[in-house]
């Protein structure tokens, strides 16, 4: 009764509210905000209050259904087994397979992860092994690093000089085809 009665009182307070907030939009604007910051502040006291109130229903609800077990719990009588006593076995078996299966796939796939990280190291020193091999014979070929900058400055040359044999032919071909057209 008195939840109900501070319920209704909630509500009432909130429908008050609803107009406070209306007649403080009225207000001169100078006031204004003031006056709808405390509107907004009541809101949320009373909405505290609310949820305050929301959980002691919850809290007295939940000690109501605790003391309505505990009575049935106390006032059940008890009578011996039957003879046909089974035990529901065959699901925890079957539950119990299951997570050993599980188990052995991990094992198996955490065993493969494994067995390729040892092949990508093997494969990691044969190319470290092979590198060091090029670098030997390059070094036994004679070819010193000014060599090999003479022959990469020679090759950017080669490329300019490409592209500018074939702007000047497109540009041979294109004279061709607009004096003999």
């Amino acid at each position: 009764v008195v939840e109900n009665e501070i319920q209704a009182r909630i509500d009432n307070i909130f429908s008050n509210l609803e107009r406070l907030e209306i007649l403080s939009s009225k207000e001169p604007p100078n006031k204004r905000q003031n006056a709808k910051l405390r509107v907004d502040q009541l809101k949320y006291d009373v909405q505290h209050l609310q949820t305050a109130l929301r959980n002691f229903q919850q809290r007295r609800f939940l000690r109501e259904q605790q003391e309505q077990q505990r009575q049935e719990l106390l006032a059940r009588t008890f009578t011996a087994n039957d003879s046909a006593t089974t035990i529901p076995i065959d699901e925890t078996l079957q539950y119990n397979e299951s997570l050993q299966s599980a188990h052995r796939g991990m094992d198996e796939l955490i065993g493969s992860g494994t067995n390729i990280l040892q092949g990508l190291r093997d494969q990691r020193v044969t190319l470290k092994g092979t590198h060091k091999k090029i670098l030997d014979v390059a070094n036994m070929l004679g070819l010193s690093n000014t060599v090999m900058r003479l022959i990469e400055k020679r090759a950017f040359q080669d490329k300019f000089l490409m592209l500018g044999g074939m702007a000047v032919t497109c540009v041979i071909m294109f004279l061709v085809v607009q004096y003999l057209t």
